[in-house]
């Protein structure tokens, strides 16, 4: 794949998700958070939302209607599902990878419930197969963050893994 040579920089925080054409490189970093990328590789489109938690306790609403909120697993995922129904083709036809549900703080969580981080991997893994969508890589849970880049031209996903317990224990910090 060619890569454009004025790519269309997108940056998601919480919440966010974003849709698209070719052109764009859609970058994110997450903790516990999960990142679910969609690609159609004969369109050449793609999109990826990242969301905080695996679904919201009560419905917020404006007036009669709901109002989805990206920030949860299954209204992310049917935010993004309006994206991907306007272009009309299969959902079996899209790659999703998976990434994030990182534990970031190993230490809180022993003999608890499960981290918010393996209940949002859950909810991906859960709506991926409940919609019909193959899941073809993953990068999920352990300890620490990742950051991500998405290169939709190709269907690239790139992740760097940084684990927080290495890095409190190897950078030194001066005190005078």
């Amino acid at each position: 794949m060619i890569t454009p040579l004025h790519p269309l920089e997108i940056f998601l925080q919480p919440g966010d998700y974003y849709f698209g054409g070719r052109d764009t490189r859609i970058r994110t970093v997450l903790g516990s958070c999960v990142s679910m990328a969609f690609w159609h590789p004969q369109l050449l489109i793609g999109g990826m939302c990242h969301y905080m938690l695996p679904k919201r306790g009560s419905e917020r609403r404006v007036g009669d209607r709901p109002v989805p909120d990206g920030r949860y697993a299954d209204e992310a995922i049917a935010l993004l599902m309006k994206k991907i129904d306007a272009v009309g083709a299969p959902y079996k036809e899209y790659q999703v990878k998976l990434f994030g549900g990182g534990n970031m703080f190993p230490e809180r969580h022993k003999n608890r419930m499960p981290e918010i981080g393996i209940q949002n991997v859950q909810a991906a893994r859960r709506l991926a197969k409940q919609h019909g969508f193959a899941c073809v890589s993953e990068h999920l849970g352990d300890i620490g963050y990742r950051n991500v880049i998405f290169e939709v031209w190709s269907g690239d996903v790139w992740v760097k893994h940084s684990n927080v317990m290495s890095n409190i224990e190897h950078d030194p910090i001066n005190r005078s």
